[in-house]
């Protein structure tokens, strides 16, 4: 499961996550460079989902390292808040903002040039522009799914972590978001996302790491 960390974005070692006495994660290596993708699959409950959560920190692994560009990761610094862009869960929305306030003010937290016209760009892709006035309680499931996508769309990043990114997006919602994520890649992005759709895995993915059911 590793490759040689020369050169990586992301560089992950040993990473063990037990809950009580079940292992779910152990000894995960992994190494993400800069214009690449690596896809990690397995069936549900192999620990995809844990391995990401225990990469950005929204879980704390038991045993193991988790480094961006050689330097200990660690999502309360600025360094992390700024190169990296995860898209988990839904995300929390701003419940009183509408769509295209929440991702304007989004694109102006991060300086984002010309926030405006980036923001209408991931809109219009992301087929949100009829909906870019509604606030995201009202938005259907699979909209609020694209909502999310387009949070880490206007943000500045050098690093992408996604769980299951076409979870409740339709065919033409997966074929876009391939096209989307190769273009990332070929502008220097490093991508690692878990996911069960063959069609993305084969399309992104320059390395398919399996993870099995946990014994």
């Amino acid at each position: 499961m590793s490759a040689s960390g020369d050169g990586s974005v992301l560089s992950v070692r040993g990473l063990t996550r037990t809950f009580g006495d079940v292992e779910v994660l152990a000894g995960f290596d992994l190494d993400v460079a800069a214009g690449s993708a690596v896809a990690l699959v397995g069936p549900n409950g192999a620990g995809k989902s844990t391995a990401l959560r225990c990469i950005t920190g929204t879980d704390e692994a038991t045993e193991g390292t988790v480094e961006l560009d050689g330097a200990p990761y660690d999502e309360r610094t600025p360094r992390v808040r700024r190169d990296v862009a995860v898209v988990l869960d839904d995300l929390d929305f701003f419940p009183d903002l509408s769509v295209v306030e929440h991702l304007d003010l989004l694109a102006r937290a991060h300086r984002v040039a010309d926030a405006d016209e980036v923001v209408d760009r991931v809109l219009d892709d992301l087929g949100l522009i009829p909906q870019s006035g509604q606030l995201p309680g009202t938005l259907s499931s699979g909209q609020r799914r694209r909502l999310s996508l387009a949070s880490a769309f206007v943000r500045p990043r050098r690093l992408l972590v996604l769980d299951e990114p076409e979870a409740r997006l339709d065919a033409d919602g997966v074929a876009w978001l391939s096209r989307r994520l190769v273009e990332e890649k070929r502008a220097g992005l490093a991508i690692v996302f878990a996911s069960h759709s063959t069609v993305l895995v084969e399309a992104v993915a320059d390395r398919v790491v399996e993870l099995g059911t946990p014994g």
